[in-house]
């Protein structure tokens, strides 16, 4: 091969036909990264040509003067007890009347609770013990006495999932230590029992 590309001149190009130019253009026909007039300035915002409309906010601001919506059906403020939140799972929040969830608002009246302990316990010897008890050893078997040191460690989660109005949501909740567990299923058997 004497020719870097041996297809450099063959007229046909990949792509439906074009017409005319094959750079996009603007509507005040300022070329797609080239300033009018000037050399390319990439990286650079190219300014608005006067028939754009203002830029609006920034992702996920605002308008000046407007406040936030939520959608459809917003959450309660967060009231205590008088009509506002009541209890919360992780992500979920009991309100009087609903199970609000970030998958969307149920219904509380017939919701079913679940509550799946996937967390574990281990206990070993820490390492620390393992070096006392070699550096100890030696005087009259005492070193051995490190070796009875446990320590125990919890990890995994706690999966909370609740159904109601033909809506489903799960959430799950760490689990720091063996008292996690239960409770969590003192908060599931509260929202079991205003859901009746």
């Amino acid at each position: 091969m004497s020719k870097p590309n041996p297809y450099a001149d063959d007229p046909y190009t990949w792509g439906p036909p074009q017409q005319g130019s094959h750079e996009p253009t603007m509507a005040d026909g300022q070329g797609y990264g080239y300033p009018a007039g000037g050399p390319p300035a990439y990286g650079y915002p190219q300014p608005l040509p006067e028939s754009a409309a203002q830029p609006g906010p920034a992702y996920g601001y605002p308008a000046h003067g407007q406040q936030p919506t939520l959608g459809a059906n917003p959450p309660a403020p967060h009231q205590g007890y008088g009509g506002g939140q009541m209890l919360s799972i992780g992500d979920i929040a009991i309100t009087n009347d609903s199970v609000v969830t970030p998958s969307g608002t149920m219904p509380l009246k017939g919701a079913v609770w679940t509550a799946t302990d996937m967390s574990r316990t281990e206990e070993k010897i820490p390492t620390v013990a393992i070096v006392l008890a070699i550096i100890f050893a030696l005087l009259c078997l005492v070193g051995l006495l490190f070796l009875l040191m446990k320590e125990k460690r919890t990890t995994g989660f706690i999966q909370v999932t609740v159904t109601s109005g033909g809506r489903h949501h799960s959430t799950m909740i760490p689990a720091r230590d063996m008292s996690t567990f239960p409770m969590v299923m003192a908060q599931v058997n509260s929202a079991r029992a205003m859901s009746v």
